[in-house]
């Protein structure tokens, strides 16, 4: 889709990154066989992953609700609103059960037990969020198209890429 923002555009780049990072933690994942470990290479994901949930997800869900809630509410789109508002939760909930795992396997310290516990984690959060993401690419960003004007885009723009 051709979003007409750039802070819809950043926001979808952000989202693009995000699926390809929670692919690679699926594919992770799922090709461990039970009651197996994951190779070497799985401790530089998890640490990537650990990351990503640690600093960009949070970033990402407070730029939406501090900058684009309140704007998206007033221009009557309370539902879209609550719903996201919603989703966030759930998947700052899954993200703090999954984060002190993905950090333990960072370190290579999961035995096969601790393994078997972050697989379901690891895809409930993955499953989560990419379904939040589509959620968003579909009705928020062409929603906040409709209503930035585009002095407030490049303000927004420039806030939503700051760290």
């Amino acid at each position: 889709m051709d979003y007409q923002t750039a802070t819809s555009r950043k926001l979808h780049d952000e989202h693009r990154d995000s699926l390809a990072l929670l692919g690679r933690l699926e594919r992770g994942v799922l090709g461990v066989p039970a009651g197996g470990l994951p190779d070497a290479g799985f401790a530089a994901l998890a640490k990537q992953v650990a990351r990503s949930v640690e600093g960009e997800v949070d970033r990402h869900f407070r730029f939406e609700e501090d900058e684009l809630f309140h704007r998206l509410a007033a221009a009557g789109e309370h539902d879209l609103v609550d719903l996201l508002q919603e989703e966030h939760r759930s998947i700052r909930a899954s993200a703090a059960e999954l984060l002190p795992m993905l950090l333990a396997a960072s370190a290579g310290g999961l035995d096969a037990a601790q393994f078997a516990a972050l697989k379901p984690a690891a895809l409930e959060f993955a499953e989560r969020l990419e379904s939040h993401i589509h959620k968003e690419d579909a009705a928020l960003l062409p929603a906040i198209d409709a209503i930035l004007d585009a002095d407030v885009d490049q303000q927004l723009a420039l806030a939503c890429a700051e760290p």
